[in-house]
């Protein structure tokens, strides 16, 4: 996020018939709009200790190699759905909210496979200390919604952590950051919780890279949040569901309170007509 211009879950019962993940996370972001009580994001909310043992069965190598193949699924199978996208975001002076910018989403694909978003709500944003970057722009639609594909690999590192409990999942947790950072190019960096049954990210906490920094008198800094995201079981598959950034932004000129909350719901797989789920 720049500076503006003038100093710039219910729970888990079964996979089958489980609608929403996380559920009582969701629920806490709603509550969290309205009471403004500000938190950094917090990476480990509803986790418990790392334990160090090693994956059963296969080492950290394969492990990869079968959960991005599970991504792949995700990734295809989500494109033959449509979805709402809907972001708040809102600077905040203590607990008020004295900025904020609302926009809601309507996105499908199309039968290349591209997404195609059409705007069905924008409010006259009302931020003042802070603007929404293209890179802003690209959290949203890129990393809050990250599908780690088997393609992707060579452009990361995955450092193997260990198993934890994340509420009621058993997950496999890695670090996760980039080989090499090309010019022009953004990458996540943070961490991945991959579900020990169906192999597929449940919960990723981090941020875009790199950050802006001003080298220019009259150059923005860009500085880039640190977010939390969960998945929803949809249709035997986990898709991209709810993202939250409580952050405080350190600027040259001030610092700056920032939370985000970011919905993908309402999904419809094209074609039926009904919805399979709404977080």
């Amino acid at each position: 996020m720049r500076m503006n211009g003038r100093m710039i879950p219910t729970q888990h019962v079964s996979r089958a018939g489980l609608k929403i993940r996380f559920a009582a996370i969701l629920m806490a972001g709603a509550v969290a709009l309205s009471s403004f009580t500000l938190a950094q994001t917090d990476c480990a909310t509803g986790d418990h200790p790392v334990d160090p043992a090693a994956p059963k069965n296969m080492t950290p190598e394969e492990l990869i190699q079968k959960f991005t193949a599970e991504e792949n699924r995700v990734r295809d199978a989500r494109s033959h759905y449509t979805y709402t996208q809907e972001v708040l975001v809102q600077t905040l002076n203590d607990k008020t909210a004295d900025g904020q910018w609302h926009e809601v989403k309507q996105v499908s694909y199309d039968d290349k496979g591209r997404k195609v978003e059409n705007v069905t709500y924008s409010e006259v944003s009302t931020l003042r200390d802070i603007q929404i970057s293209p890179e802003d722009k690209d959290d949203i639609s890129v990393f809050m919604q990250w599908i780690l594909t088997t393609d992707q690999l060579p452009e990361y590192k995955l450092t193997y952590a260990g198993q934890q409990q994340v509420d009621d999942l058993d997950t496999y947790v890695f670090h996760v950051e980039p080989v090499q950072e090309e010019k022009n190019k953004r990458y996540f960096q943070g961490r991945i919780w991959v579900d020990n049954r169906d192999l597929q990210i449940v919960k990723l906490c981090g941020k875009s890279i790199p950050d802006q920094i001003r080298v220019k008198k009259h150059q923005p800094m860009d500085i880039r949040p640190t977010f939390v995201g969960y998945r929803q079981f949809i249709d035997n598959l986990w898709f991209p569901a709810y993202a939250r950034v409580d952050d405080t932004l350190h600027f040259q000129a001030q610092s700056i309170q920032v939370r985000e909350i970011v919905k993908f719901k309402d999904y419809a797989r094209i074609g039926t007509g009904s919805a399979a789920a709404k977080p």
